[in-house]
């Protein structure tokens, strides 16, 4: 049985204040050049942040997070979870690749069912998911090991419906993937001598296609719908011809933009809707924009779109995305099991938090932080409030809801009401997957003149606040060439637009004036996982034994 209850620090009482997290997505430490929006953006605050005697930089990426690899970048669900659990779990990609390499996936049930379904009654077997190898929601290679099961079970005919990045890898890299994907395909149909019929279906960019989120624009959902299900879109005879043509049609469009497609036969049929009978596999491993599909395919009341003929068939998630909600029902891989977090340390503890953001990233402060877990641990100890997000692309708009968020948090800082508080910053992430540097420099810019308005709050109620990131994005806004170390270019010299996240470290800045406080110089590797204890240090408690150390030297 868990003792939940926090011991008060034997030598420091922490603040008498509010103590305050907030996450500045997107925003790591770059190379202070001019692709670093974060260093060209003017941020008075941050300066001010960065002299302050409590400061460091936090690994935000690889193995610090729970990811397979050091050369594995960081991502929000993983930054979250690590922040607010104070400990680092195995995550969605690295439990996918164990479970591939070992065999236990194809062994379990699930995959058992959905093979079986198909092969016995000669129905097809459907991949829907986003075709790179970003490791952030999915990896190519996860796919091909799954046609190639199918293969080895005896599934005579696969469709896969892709979902085109540009964001967690090269904002034009479309291409690559698809022709990868083409190659397995057609080593397969070629051994099979005739037996197999293995084909891309249907596709999309993962930001007009079937990956929303947080219900922010179920429209995308509806379009990934119409293509996947009913083979309801612009029809051509490859994936890459509806790459080629819609980048003709739509100069400087990249991937993540492009309109959803399917593949059409001669006679102008699509070559893959999903039927009765059929089995759908959702090869995300990531959650926050694989549930609605999951929703879509699994509720029989849902509203959000007219789905017109739902066909009757076995779906499967490469994991389950809601585990207190079980969405999907049915899924191949068991996610990370996160428990006693941050959260309900202190709605245990009886100490009343505030968790804030616009829709982009209000799952982050408050599912992700959680443990993946929906809804309050105590209503009476929590409140959340999101602000709806723009429907707009986000280099138009790259102030975002920045200042809604930040009117939030001081009207909550005055009400004397809160003790703790965590707020998300969407900008460096959401318009640095843009590619578009002066939005960029401009979403920085926003953030910054948000915290010079929080800044004096803190002062006047003794409290503090804990300025940090998620990951990196827009710190690097052109792609670097990995031989020269100089920025790389495309056939005409113009640098090519980075859209993915970074591996360089994060900033970690404390403001906390009423207290004379320091980072402890034994901790020579701090991590996303060091922000809990810190936050608990700071509110005068010890952080639980098993939490990663808090930073302080108290």
């Amino acid at each position: 049985m868990t003792d939940w209850e926090l011991s008060k620090h034997p030598r420091f009482a922490g603040v008498a204040g509010p103590v305050l997290v907030c996450v500045m997505d997107g925003v790591g430490c770059g190379a202070q050049d001019d692709g670093d929006a974060v260093w060209l953006a003017k941020t008075p605050a941050l300066d001010f942040l960065s002299e302050q005697p409590a400061t460091t930089l936090l690994t935000a990426h690889g193995t610090a997070v729970g990811m397979p690899s050091d050369a594995d970048m960081g991502n929000s669900e993983v930054g979250h979870n690590a922040m607010g659990a104070g400990r680092t779990f195995d995550q969605g990609a690295k439990l996918v690749d164990q479970a591939i390499k070992t065999g236990r996936l194809f062994a379990g049930e699930t995959w058992q069912a959905l093979a079986s379904r198909v092969v016995s009654n000669d129905r097809t077997l459907h991949l829907i998911g986003l075709l790179s190898d970003g490791n952030v929601h999915a990896h190519i290679d996860h796919l091909f090991a799954l046609l190639r099961a199918a293969n080895a079970a005896g599934v005579r005919r696969a469709r896969i419906h892709v979902l085109l990045d540009g964001r967690d890898v090269s904002e034009t890299s479309a291409p690559i993937y698809v022709e990868r994907a083409e190659q397995v395909l057609a080593e397969i149909n070629s051994n099979g001598r005739g037996t197999r019929d293995y084909r891309i279906a249907s596709g999309g960019g993962r930001q007009t296609t079937t990956m929303d989120r947080y219900g922010a624009d179920w429209r995308i959902v509806e379009r990934g719908w119409k293509a996947h299900v009913h083979g309801d879109a612009r029809g051509f005879s490859s994936a890459l011809e509806a790459v080629e043509t819609y980048r003709a049609e739509i100069p400087g469009i990249i991937d993540q933009d492009l309109p959803s497609f399917v593949i059409v036969q001669g006679d102008g049929k699509p070559v893959g809707p999903i039927e009765d009978g059929d089995s759908v596999v959702l090869f995300n491993f990531r959650g926050d924009r694989a549930i609605e599909l999951a929703q879509a395919f699994e509720q029989d009341d849902l509203k959000a779109f007219d789905r017109g003929r739902r066909p009757d068939v076995m779906f499967a998630g490469m994991m389950e995305y809601d585990g207190d909600q079980h969405v999907p029902k049915t899924f191949l891989v068991t996610p990370p099991a996160i428990d006693r977090t941050l959260g309900e340390y202190l709605v245990r503890n009886r100490e009343m938090q505030l968790a804030t953001s616009e829709t982009q990233k209000f799952g982050h402060v408050t599912y992700f932080w959680n443990g993946n877990r929906t809804g309050m641990f105590d209503e009476k100890y929590e409140k959340y409030v999101e602000v709806p997000s723009d429907r707009v692309s986000f280099d138009e708009r790259p102030w975002m809801k920045a200042a809604e968020i930040t009117d939030v948090v001081l009207a909550e800082l005055r009400s004397g009401k809160i003790r703790h508080g965590r707020f998300n910053y969407a900008n460096g992430d959401m318009v640095g997957h843009t590619g578009k540097l002066r939005a960029a420099v401009l979403a920085v810019e926003a953030v910054d003149l948000c915290l010079a308005r929080i800044l004096p709050v803190i002062e006047k109620l003794n409290g503090a606040l804990i300025v940090t990131a998620d990951h990196g994005n827009c710190d690097e806004m052109f792609e670097v060439d990995a031989k020269t170390k100089s920025f790389a270019t495309d056939k005409t010299g113009k640098r090519k637009n980075k859209t993915s996240h970074t591996l360089n470290r994060v900033p970690f800045y404390i403001y906390a004036p009423s207290v004379d406080i320091r980072i402890a110089a034994k901790l020579t590797k701090p991590t996303l996982s060091n922000v809990a204890g810190t936050t608990l240090q700071l509110m005068g408690y010890t952080p639980p034994r098993d939490f990663e150390p808090g930073l302080l030297d108290v």
